[in-house]
């Protein structure tokens, strides 16, 4: 396990596409212990007991086309708790299921008992290179990685109250846009010096900017204090 080193960003918040949002966001709040707000224009927000926990649920004309390149991982006491509230099962793991939920994007469900006071404990990112990527991010967050065999991890990420940020590898490349991404409180002009592209420049209809990874993932990055 190595330290990256000082951060140039740290951890915001996560955001999710929905066609519903009022749906989408009603199933990850009861699924994770927490609280939907609606907003009046139709997005919405699942608050947790720090802005941190925030999942913003913003409305998207185009439905899920392909699996998540980003996906969450939860704690549940039985899966049945999660077909209730209208997830279905995809494939059965071991240690997990892969679940889907009521739009169709996968997650997957790890069985606890008792169910911990944080249910969400894992961001995961589909990568064609996984250590890349996670040293990559690694290096933005400043930190811990742990290399494993093909795969790898970052804990105490600045500001993420999510245990772990893994990155797996899949034979798939990335062919749109992620319906999962994260936002992240940093400066624009290191990052783009780090590696990252310049999706969308804040503008006067959006107040952060929109970047890249170098595996194409989509995140926003927004000024201290804004």
């Amino acid at each position: 396990m190595t330290d990256a080193g000082p951060p140039i960003a740290r951890f915001k918040d996560l955001s999710v596409d929905a066609t519903q949002p009022a749906v989408l966001g009603e199933f990850w709040s009861r699924g994770l212990g927490r609280t939907w707000r609606p907003h009046d224009d139709g997005d919405g927000q699942v608050d947790g007991p720090t802005p941190q926990h925030t999942i913003w649920v913003d409305a998207v004309p185009e439905p899920k086309t392909v699996k998540h390149r980003v996906h969450l991982d939860i704690y549940v006491r039985t899966l049945d708790e999660l077909t209730a509230l209208g997830a279905s099962s995809v494939e059965p793991f071991p240690r997990w299921t892969i679940m889907a939920d009521p739009e169709g994007g996968e997650f997957c469900a790890f069985l606890r008992d008792p169910v911990p006071a944080e249910r969400l404990h894992g961001l995961v990112v589909d990568s064609a290179d996984p250590i890349a990527n996670a040293r990559w991010w690694a290096g933005v967050y400043g930190a811990r990685l742990d290399e494993k065999d093909g795969w790898a991890t970052l804990e105490d990420v600045p500001g993420m109250p999510i245990l772990t940020m893994d990155f797996v590898p899949v034979p798939e490349p990335k062919t749109a846009k992620n319906r999962v991404h994260w936002d992240v409180v940093g400066d624009t002009r290191a990052l783009l010096e780090r590696g990252a592209t310049l999706l969308r420049a804040r503008d006067d209809e959006i107040r952060w900017d929109v970047l890249a990874d170098p595996e194409g993932n989509e995140f926003c990055v927004f000024a201290a204090g804004a």
